[in-house]
C-alpha cells in the first residue's frame, strides 16, 4: 500500500510540475516543455520547415510584406508576446501552419483561394492562437506521455512536397506542421482568433465565410485541400456554427479589405495559370509521363520565366531521361534565380555525380544539407566517401539515413552493414546463451542486419563449477539471411544460466 501511495505521489508531483497557465484561456494545462524550449524549437525548425514545404515565395516580396503587415496588426492585440514571424511559401497546396514560438507560414495556394483581407486575418489569427495558446507544445507533451505506452509503434509522418526527403532533426518540424490538432484546439483558435480580428478592426464575418467555404470544399472532396489545410485543420459544421455565434457576440462591422487584397494578390493571381501548369507537370512526371511533364514545364516558363521551380521541373525531366548535362544546366538556371533552396542544389549534385564530376557533386550536396538535411544527399555523399576510402565519413552519412526507413533507409542500412559488419560483427549479429539437451552451453545467434551473412564465429570463455576457465571458438556454417537464427553447441558445461560468456568475433557479407 505504501508503494502504491508513493507512486501516486510521484505522478501527482510530475503532473503539478508540468502544469502551466494557458496564456490565452487562463486555464491550467499539462505542458512538459518550458517556454524557452518552445521558442527554441520554433527557431530551429522554422527555416528547415520552409525548405521542406517549397521554400519562400520570393518572386512577389510585396505580398509577403502585406501578409506580415496583417499579421502584425493581429499580434498587437494577441495575448502572448512572442517573436512572431510570417512568411509566404511557394507551395500550391492550400495550407497554413504555426510552429511553437510564433513562427507562422501560409502557402501561396491558400492565398489564391481567399477573397479579402478579413479572411486572411481569420487564417493568421487562427494560427497566432495555435502559437500563443501553446497548442504545439501540448502536442509534444502528449507525444512524450504516449511514447512510454507505445514504444513499439512505428510513426510515419505525412509529407507535403519535399517533406518526405527530410531526415534527422528536420523531421520534427514536418511532424509538427502536419499533425492534426484536436477539436478543442481548433475551436479555441477560431474563438480567440476572431476576437483578435475584431480588436484589430476586421469584420469577424470573414472567419464565418472562410469556414463556410472550407466545409463546402471538404464535402466536395477536393484532394489538394484534403492533403493540405484539412489534414491538420479539419473543418466542420460545428465550427461554422460556433463562428457565427462568436461573430454575433462581437461588434458588428469592421474592415473586409476586398480592394486591398485584390491589389496585393494581383501579381500572384496573374501567375496562377503558370503554377497550375507546373503542378500538372510535376504530377505527370510522378506518373512517368516525361513528355507531358516537359511540355507543361515549358508552358509554365513561357507564362512566367522568373520562377525557379519551373526550371527545376525541366531538370527533373532530364534527370529521369538520364540526360545529366541538360539536367545540371536546368538546375543551374534554378539556382541562379533562387540560390537558397535546397532542392536545386540536391538535384544538381545528383546529376553531377552521374556525370563523374564528383567534386562539384560534393559541393552541391553539402550545400543542400546546410539548407535541409535529406536522405538522398546523405546517402550519395556516403557512397562518394566510401568510394574514396573514407569509411568513417561514409558510416556517418549512412547512419543518418539508415533509421529513416524507405528505399534510402534500406540501402543505407545495407551499405552500413557492408562497411561495419566485418569490423564490428557484434553490432549486427545478436547472441544469446542457452542450455542444450545435455545441460551444456549452447549459443544462439541472429542476423539483425539487412544483408545475408556468412563466416560467423563465436568466441567462448567459460569458467566451470570447479573454477577452470576454458576458451574455444565455434563457427556457424552456411549463410544467415536477414532475421535468421542459428545455434551451435559448445560441449562446455554444466551451464546453469547467468551471464553469457560468448561473443561474436567474426562475420562477413555473403557473396
Amino acid at each position: 500500500m505504501k508503494k502504491t501511495l508513493a507512486f501516486v505521489s510521484l505522478a501527482v508531483a510530475a503532473f503539478v510540475s508540468g502544469c502551466s497557465v494557458n496564456p490565452v484561456t487562463g486555464k491550467q494545462e499539462l505542458v512538459l516543455i518550458s517556454e524557452a524550449e518552445e521558442r527554441q524549437i520554433g527557431e530551429q525548425q522554422y527555416l528547415p520547415s520552409q525548405q521542406s514545404q517549397g521554400g519562400v515565395y520570393d518572386v512577389d516580396p510585396a505580398l509577403t510584406a502585406y501578409v506580415q503587415n496583417v499579421g502584425d496588426r493581429l499580434v498587437v492585440v494577441s495575448d502572448r508576446p512572442l517573436d512572431y514571424e510570417f512568411v509566404v511559401l511557394n507551395n500550391s497546396v492550400p495550407n497554413a501552419w504555426a510552429l511553437p514560438g510564433g513562427k507562422i507560414a501560409i502557402n501561396r495556394g491558400l492565398l489564391t483561394e481567399l477573397d479579402n483581407e478579413a479572411e486572411l486575418a481569420a487564417v493568421l489569427g487562427h494560427e497566432i492562437v495555435h502559437a500563443a495558446a501553446r497548442h504545439s507544445a501540448q502536442q509534444i507533451t502528449r507525444g512524450m506521455l504516449s511514447q512510454v505506452l507505445v514504444v513499439a509503434t512505428a510513426v510515419a509522418a505525412s509529407d507535403s512536397d519535399y517533406g518526405a526527403l527530410a531526415v534527422g532533426s528536420a523531421g520534427l518540424g514536418t511532424q509538427l506542421i502536419t499533425a492534426q490538432y484536436g477539436r478543442n484546439a481548433e475551436l479555441e483558435s477560431d474563438l480567440y482568433g476572431m476576437r483578435y480580428m475584431s480588436a484589430a478592426g476586421y469584420d469577424p464575418q470573414g472567419a464565418v465565410t472562410l469556414q463556410e467555404t472550407f466545409v463546402r470544399l471538404s464535402e466536395g472532396g477536393q484532394q489538394d485541400w484534403i492533403s493540405g489545410l484539412f489534414a491538420s485543420h479539419p473543418p466542420s459544421q460545428a465550427r461554422v456554427d460556433a463562428n457565427r455565434q462568436t461573430a454575433a457576440s462581437l461588434p458588428a462591422g469592421g474592415k473586409l479589405g476586398e480592394d486591398e487584397y485584390r491589389l496585393a494578390m494581383q501579381k500572384t493571381i496573374a501567375a496562377k495559370p503558370a503554377y497550375e501548369a507546373y503542378d500538372e507537370g510535376r504530377k505527370a512526371l510522378s506518373e512517368g509521363d516525361k513528355e507531358k511533364a516537359l511540355a507543361l514545364a515549358n508552358q509554365s516558363l513561357d507564362l512566367f520565366p522568373a520562377e525557379a521551380h519551373f526550371h527545376a521541373l525541366r531538370g527533373d525531366v532530364r534527370l529521369m531521361e538520364e540526360n545529366y548535362e541538360w539536367a545540371a544546366t536546368n538546375y543551374t538556371r534554378a539556382i541562379d534565380r533562387r540560390p537558397g533552396f535546397f532542392y536545386y542544389h540536391l538535384q544538381r549534385g545528383l546529376a553531377n555525380n552521374e556525370l563523374g564530376s564528383v567534386d562539384a557533386a560534393v559541393i552541391d550536396l553539402e550545400r543542400s544539407l546546410e539548407l535541409l538535411p535529406t536522405a538522398p544527399a546523405h546517402y550519395t555523399l556516403g557512397n562518394i566517401a566510401r568510394d574514396r576510402g573514407d569509411y568513417d565519413k561514409a558510416v556517418g552519412h549512412y547512419k543518418v539515413v539508415a533509421g529513416a526507413g524507405g528505399d534510402y533507409g534500406r540501402a543505407a542500412g545495407a551499405e552500413l552493414a557492408r562497411l561495419e559488419l566485418p569490423r564490428n560483427p557484434g553490432a549486427y549479429i545478436a547472441r544469446r546463451c542457452d542450455v542444450d539437451a545435455n545441460g551444456n552451453l549452447a549459443v544462439l545467434v541472429q542476423n539483425q542486419s539487412s544483408v545475408r551473412v556468412s563466416g560467423v564465429q563465436i568466441a567462448v570463455r567459460y569458467t566451470d563449477a570447479s573454477g577452470r576457465t576454458q576458451q574455444l571458438t565455434r563457427s556457424i556454417s552456411g549463410v544467415l539471411d536477414p532475421g535468421e537464427v542459428a545455434s551451435v553447441s559448445t560441449g562446455l558445461g554444466p551451464y546453469t544460466g547467468g551471464s553469457c560468456p560468448a561473443e561474436v568475433v567474426a562475420a562477413r557479407i555473403a557473396e
